[in-house]
């Protein structure tokens, strides 16, 4: 019993980073209104901005969290102005394969000037153990779940209590009606891939510090479970996105309880499937970013 349990809090805590990569994601997807495959790259660059920082100035987490939000906004400036700018209007085709090009440029830029081999994330946050009756969670997973709802709430207040949060919907809704309205489409579209791209960055460092490793393949993995989690919840639906990303998270932990550890991806495609099979639209409640 013992060890279901842990395996559900592994799976809360994993579906906890899935989660924040599928915000990050539906957020770019909602206001820009055209899929990418840059978002794993950008979870991956993330990654290496909180190494960087941990290594320039001690393991703070409030450092490396800036720093991967940064890093990766400053990314998805890049890739708007590459992939989406100028395209709006053209075949959604010519983004996509536009932001699969970026993907594998990112990927290969940072092989060459990285290296290849996995990179140690050692001792950024304490191996303690806190016991709560039944439940007994590490340092790390609690700060994951922490950060997670955190950030979470911050988006909450973004997009319901802010003028920027308003435009943010009112473009993902309805472009022309949004620019009739005397929104800028492009600066918000921007800010808005900014955003989820930053949330997906720091996601990386949570997914580096979970795993106490980084490499710079990382981002494919990363960008799919990011991508799944996101149809789960109707691509732009947030609450829906990140309930899509927490079950990932479990049904991969629970079902490696029953099976080799080599069948995670296995039992999260398949529970993908299903739910898609059963109720094509995922959990998602409406289209537009909906926080």
């Amino acid at each position: 019993m013992d060890y279901y349990l842990s395996q559900l809090i592994n799976g809360i805590c994993q579906g906890s980073i899935y989660a924040l990569m599928a915000i990050g994601y539906s957020v770019v997807v909602g206001v820009v209104g055209l899929v990418t495959f840059t978002h794993g790259e950008v979870i991956m660059l993330g990654a290496f901005a909180s190494y960087f920082a941990f290594q320039m100035f001690g393991n703070n987490l409030i450092v490396g969290i800036v720093a991967s939000f940064i890093a990766s906004a400053f990314i998805g400036i890049f890739v708007y102005k590459i992939c989406y700018e100028r395209f709006f209007d053209a075949p959604r085709h010519i983004s996509l394969l536009l932001t699969i090009g970026v993907s594998m440029l990112l990927r290969n830029l940072t092989q060459i000037l990285i290296g290849p081999n996995n990179l140690p994330l050692l001792g950024v946050v304490d191996n303690k153990f806190y016991g709560f009756g039944l439940v007994g969670l590490t340092l790390v997973q609690i700060i994951v779940i922490l950060t997670v709802v955190s950030l979470s709430f911050l988006l909450f207040l973004l997009f319901n209590k802010t003028r920027w949060g308003v435009m943010l919907r009112a473009v993902s809704q309805d472009k022309k009606a949004a620019a009739l309205m005397g929104i800028n489409v492009k600066l918000t579209s921007m800010l808005g891939n900014c955003i989820g791209s930053g949330l997906g960055g720091i996601a990386g460092m949570l997914l580096a510090i979970y795993y106490q490793t980084l490499i710079a393949t990382m981002g494919g993995s990363a960008g799919m479970k990011a991508f799944s989690s996101s149809v789960l919840g109707g691509l732009t639906d947030i609450p829906s996105a990140a309930l899509g990303g927490l079950s990932l998270g479990i049904i991969e932990n629970l079902g490696i309880t029953f099976a080799s550890a080599s069948f995670r991806d296995i039992f999260a495609f398949i529970f993908l499937l299903l739910v898609l099979i059963i109720k094509p639209e995922g959990f998602a409640r409406k289209q537009g970013v909906r926080p």
